[in-house]
C-alpha cells in the first residue's frame, strides 16, 4: 500500500483574498472550482502539491492543529524580496541552518507557510526525490 498527501484544507474567511495571495505569491493555479456542501470549495495546484480551500471562516483564529505548511522553492532569498517589496511582513529575516535556508510567511486566516530552499549537496541522495527543486 502506498500514500501521498493530496491536499492541505484551509478555510477561508476571504476566499477571493486567499486564492489571490497564493496565485500572486507561489504561482497557485486553480484546477476545481465547485460547489460542494452550500459553499465554494477550490482546489489550487502549487507546484506538484494541492491546497483546497473552503469557503467558510476558520472557527479558530491561527493555525489551530495545523502548525504550517511547507513550499518549497529554489530561491528563498528572491521570493524574500520579493514579498517583503509585496507587503508582507515578517518577524525574521531568512533562518539558514546550513543544509536549508527557510522563512515563515503569514498568509491569509492565521495561516502559517514555510518556504524553504534546500540546500542538495548537504542532502543524503536518498532524500533528494522529496526535495524536486
Amino acid at each position: 500500500m502506498s500514500h501521498h498527501l493530496h491536499h492541505v484544507h484551509l478555510f477561508a474567511s476571504d476566499i477571493t483574498r486567499s486564492l489571490n495571495f497564493y496565485q500572486d505569491h507561489f504561482g497557485g493555479e486553480i484546477v476545481l472550482d465547485m460547489e460542494v456542501a452550500g459553499a465554494r470549495n477550490v482546489f489550487m495546484k502549487v507546484g506538484t502539491g494541492r491546497v483546497h480551500f473552503y469557503d467558510q471562516a476558520p472557527r479558530v483564529a491561527g493555525p489551530a492543529s495545523i502548525h504550517h505548511f511547507g513550499i518549497q522553492t529554489d530561491d528563498v532569498q528572491r521570493d524574500y524580496a520579493r514579498l517583503r517589496e509585496a507587503g508582507v511582513g515578517f518577524t525574521k529575516d531568512v533562518v539558514d541552518p546550513g543544509y536549508m535556508k527557510y522563512i515563515m510567511v503569514p498568509a491569509p486566516d492565521g495561516v502559517l507557510i514555510e518556504l524553504f530552499e534546500v540546500n542538495k549537496a548537504l542532502v543524503p541522495v536518498e532524500y533528494h526525490e522529496y526535495f524536486p527543486l
